[in-house]
């Protein structure tokens, strides 16, 4: 009997400093459920300063390269694009690369601003709204008809409206009723209002308030039923819808072709380097230009961009889109 009362005396100190010692060694860790994790942001993922702490050993605690882009097309090509890009990415930069949609133009530039995405694929004024917000972020590369981009003004066949070539004829714009894209789109709304500016055609000489239709797509959509007369739209989108017989032809037709400017690229956010080192920009850049059409993988790729390659880039080229948002008031 008294072995048994010795025995319980030394098993309970024991197991206590057993107990002790077994959460000094494991850090004291938060339990999975706690709710210290800071509120949800724009794009599902956990807040700016949750990411920081999450990024200390970027490499070997796996943190991902996050990617996003603005909605300017159909979101479900534009999950499979950036599907497969991330994928590339991934294996290119030997990181983990995640896509993260956005539900608008201003978000995909507030997520960038905040540091949610670390690689944006931004039209030039988006781009160049993010890159004023964030000092030290850099333009690295863009496609190769990103130098030489184009819109087109479309017409409903039923508005009698005809091609023209010259500047001067979007004129015929006055009086008719008439959409752009995206508010913030470069190529659905500010070089379109820029072009129509130089030939003398206002906002006030629509029928009615022009109308916002949000993407491409839907532009190409709303002026073939005839809900609007006439709409502007990027010519790349345009191009690829005709091919893939998505374009009534018989009810829309384009009716003049713009002016050259630089329009789409892709921008690094300056902590990305912190996290990834300071060779990203450049891994980045070679990962983007070794893109090869002979690969069918990578081929699909600059097919689902509309491109035959990509091009390197710089924050420069993109100081007339500057310019022009300051005239119309889309950049303060």
């Amino acid at each position: 009997m008294r072995e048994l009362q010795i025995l319980e005396q030394w098993r309970k100190p024991f197991f206590a400093a057993c107990t002790a010692l077994l959460l000094i060694t494991s850090g004291c860790a938060t339990p999975s459920g706690s709710d210290d994790q800071g509120p949800p942001s724009a794009t599902g993922s956990s807040s700016p300063e949750a990411k920081s702490d999450q990024a200390t050993t970027p490499k070997a605690g796996g943190k991902a390269l996050v990617v996003g882009a603005i909605p300017d097309q159909d979101p479900e090509k534009l999950n499979r694009l950036y599907g497969d890009l991330s994928a590339y990415l991934s294996k290119e930069l030997g990181v983990p690369v995640e896509y993260k949609p956005v539900i608008d133009y201003p978000a995909a530039v507030t997520a960038f601003k905040v540091g949610e995405l670390d690689l944006v694929w931004f039209g030039g004024l988006t781009g160049t709204q993010a890159r004023l917000q964030v000092p030290g972020a850099e333009a690295i590369a863009q496609r190769d008809i990103d130098a030489d981009f184009h819109s087109v003004f479309i017409a409903n066949k039923g508005s009698g409206i005809e091609p023209f070539t010259d500047l001067s004829g979007l004129s015929a714009l006055k009086g008719r009723t008439f959409t752009f894209g995206s508010e913030s789109s470069t190529s659905g709304r500010l070089m379109p209002q820029y072009f129509m500016s130089q030939a003398g055609v206002t906002l006030a000489d629509f029928k009615g308030q022009p109308g916002f239709s949000d993407s491409h797509d839907a532009t190409i959509k709303l002026v073939e039923a005839g809900s609007y007369e006439t709409g502007v739209l990027n010519e790349q989108v345009w191009n690829s819808r005709l091919e893939e017989g998505a374009v009534d032809e018989s009810k829309v037709q384009v009716v003049f072709r713009t002016p050259a400017y630089f329009d789409y690229h892709w921008i690094l956010h300056p902590d990305a380097k912190a996290e990834f080192g300071n060779d990203l920009p450049a891994k980045l850049q070679q990962a983007f230009l070794k893109l090869n059409p002979s690969d069918p993988s990578q081929a699909e790729i600059l097919e689902l961009f509309g491109a035959e390659k990509f091009i390197t880039t710089e924050n420069s080229n993109y100081e007339q889109i500057e310019k022009v948002g300051r005239e119309i008031g889309k950049i303060k």
